[in-house]
């Protein structure tokens, strides 16, 4: 895997029978596939995390049937539904993350995608955020957008535009039925086309075959996205894939290590499901990724912002933008166990 990170290093090009040797890596070789593909992501980023944070700003009762979605048409899950928030409530959460460390604030609001009263809405919402906090990006989540959208977000101040392929091509219809691939992929040019900065990634552990996996990945590649969220399923109940779990933290770190193998210069972001399918292996993660979501996402709670900036520099990274003051954890006293009433922490 070594050689293989050296030919990325002077501008190979990944091909699918190397995609699948890294998919294939017995367990007993990950750890060295993850410094094969650290030797990437350190070439090129550095030390640094680039820290996201998610605002929700419009919260289930989607007409959409994605499968894996807990906002989708007919989603029994247990999750927050409400309609736009203010603008004044998005800058008091988007501030609560740009204090933890946050250097882009991403706004997503659930649907088919934007009416242009809805754009016209956002973009009052930017322009409020941007005025509090001038230097940080902001990322939209609309949907899929129609023609001049995307320049009208560009002319608020949006920086960049997420609206991920999800999964293959051949597979699209496995997990969606009211909108098609060839649509997200349309949406994302919209975004290129209008200068914003293309977000776009996938979910994995849906069911996909190894093949399937490739070709979603080479898709982003083909697509020029210069930020890629790899998010792991969760199966939320009463959704149609409650109850897949077919990811392990191994897997989880050779589908990682393949995304910078494929796009070594692009941001990898491990995203959603991290703290379930990564679990202990998630600091190792940050040797292959170099951006994550701080807290938690849109309808799920996520690792606590503390823990998140904690794993960062214990594994000897910096937060991208943050000051370099010395890390602090305090020692915390026991409160439980041998002496008191409650039980212990066992």
């Amino acid at each position: 895997m070594d050689d293989l990170a050296s030919r990325q290093l002077a501008g190979g090009v990944l091909d699918r029978e190397d995609a699948r040797a890294v998919l294939n890596t017995p367990d007993d070789e990950v750890f060295g596939l993850v410094v094969a593909a650290g030797r990437l992501r350190r070439a090129y980023f550095g030390d640094r995390v680039k820290v996201n944070y998610l605002v929700n700003l419009k919260s289930g009762l989607c007409p959409e049937d994605c499968t894996y979605c807990s906002q989708r048409l007919g989603s029994s899950a247990q999750i927050l539904k409400y309609s736009w928030l203010s603008a004044e409530e998005t800058v008091k959460q988007a501030t609560a993350g740009i204090e933890g460390g946050a250097s882009r604030v991403c706004l997503v609001a659930s649907g088919r995608g934007p009416s242009d009263r809805d754009v016209d809405r956002v973009a009052g919402v930017v322009e409020a955020v941007k005025s509090a906090h001038s230097g940080v990006e902001v990322c939209a989540c609309l949907g899929i957008l129609k023609n001049g959208q995307a320049e009208r977000l560009r002319d608020a101040g949006v920086d960049a535009y997420n609206h991920n392929l999800n999964t293959s091509e051949s597979r699209y219809s496995e997990i969606c039925s009211t909108h098609d691939y060839e649509d997200r992929v349309a949406t994302v040019e919209k975004a290129k086309d209008a200068g914003l900065s293309p977000c776009s990634g996938l979910i994995v552990g849906m069911g996909e075959s190894d093949d399937e996996l490739i070709d979603a990945i080479f898709a982003l590649r083909d697509l020029d996205s210069d930020s890629i969220p790899v998010n792991f399923l969760m199966p939320f109940e009463g959704t149609p894939l409650e109850g897949t779990w077919e990811l392990t933290p191994l897997r989880s770190l050779r589908i990682l290590a393949l995304a910078r193998l494929a796009c070594p210069t692009k941001e990898i972001r491990m995203a959603g499901g991290r703290e379930m399918h990564l679990r202990s292996l998630q600091p190792l993660a940050l040797q292959v990724a170099n951006s994550l979501f701080l807290g938690d996402y849109l309808t799920s709670e996520g690792q606590a912002a503390k823990a998140d900036l904690d794993m960062i520099a214990d594994a000897g990274f910096k937060v991208l933008g943050a000051d370099e003051s010395p890390h602090r954890t305090d020692v915390p006293v026991r409160a439980r166990g041998a002496g008191t009433a409650v039980a212990p922490n066992a």
